[in-house]
């Protein structure tokens, strides 16, 4: 069973992202340094439900582990037998909690940040599902709905409900992703709930800003989300940084060849996971891996691939650039 306090410090997290974090990006992640895989969201009336979509969407390969399934939902009962179902098909290693979306369809339904209105709702929720699996739950959640001082009480309600481990991302439910993430205010969370894990999530971009967010809040690690799409080499970047830092940013950075020979293996774990249909979905991460670079107008090629064929012409003339 995995043991949040046994894993290595810092730890270094990829954090659950809808529709960015499935199999084959999480094992680019893995191979690149992440110690700690989040699996995005998946709906836990859709997996009481047997959802043929949403249980392919929890299925993950063993390369991952230590992996942590995401689940989101409002209802106690239904959280807590969707945990069992994911737990018995599965056997993820941890199972964490959505308490911090802030997206209106998730939010509407009473999940999401919305929990954090509903305190008592939320440790009920964690209570059940501790009750109905083998492996511990964690909970990612924000500072708050509107204030930015809810998680002070809010991250208490989650430790005596027995959350093992707890993420922030230092934004309310208000700010969205918008605005600058308070690491203060994680730190002030962290400090309410000294004994058990803590990861800080927002704004976390480079190995710097690791660093910084670490010292300032306290957290055991940082959970790595937009800062991760189109460079997987951010966590061993941060891992060594943190080890000896260095002021060189440019000899961290990956070259064009490295950068092109992972988007062919992210193309190829694509096609083996989802079939031919998977480098549609692809779509969505290729512009990440040459942000900020000189392409000319080849990104928009790339977002228009629908074979390895159509990626190969794509990259051979990025190669060129």
């Amino acid at each position: 069973m995995l043991s949040w306090k046994s894993l290595p410090r810092p730890i270094i997290a990829l954090a659950p992202m809808a529709d960015m974090t499935d199999l084959p990006f999480c094992l680019i992640c893995k191979e690149k340094g992440a110690s700690l895989m989040f699996r995005e969201m998946v709906s836990s009336e859709a997996v009481v439900r047997v959802n043929p979509k949403t249980l392919k969407m929890a299925q993950f390969d063993e390369r991952e582990r230590p992996l942590v399934q995401q689940i989101f939902g409002a209802n106690p009962e239904i959280m807590a037998e969707a945990a069992r179902i994911i737990y018995e098909r599965f056997q993820p290693d941890a199972i964490d909690i959505n308490m911090g979306c802030p997206v209106y369809n998730i939010v509407s339904n009473f999940n999401g940040a919305a929990l954090m209105k509903e305190p008592e709702r939320a440790a009920e929720i964690i209570r059940k599902m501790k009750a109905a699996v083998p492996v511990p739950i964690s909970v990612k959640t924000r500072l708050g709905w509107k204030q930015d001082t809810d998680c002070l009480d809010f991250v208490k309600v989650l430790a005596d409900a027995g959350a093992e481990l707890i993420t922030i991302h230092g934004r309310t439910k208000e700010q969205g992703y918008s605005g600058k993430a308070n690491w203060e205010r994680v730190g002030e969370a962290r400090r309410q709930v000294p004994n058990i894990p803590f990861l800080i999530n927002g704004d976390i971009t480079s190995p710097e800003l690791a660093k910084q967010a670490i010292e300032i809040s306290g957290a055991d690690g940082v959970m790595i989300g937009r800062g991760a799409l189109g460079n997987p080499w951010i966590f061993k970047q941060i891992s060594d940084y943190l080890i000896s830092p260095s002021p060189s940013e440019g000899e961290r950075l990956p070259s064009m060849e490295e950068r092109i020979a992972t988007v062919r293996q992210h193309a190829q774990l694509q096609v083996e996971h989802f079939g031919e249909r998977g480098l549609v979905k692809l779509r969505k991460h290729l512009p990440w891996y040459f942000k900020g670079m000189n392409t000319g107008d080849l990104k928009s090629q790339l977002v228009r691939i629908s074979t390895l064929d159509d990626l190969d012409k794509a990259l051979e003339k990025i190669s060129l650039v």
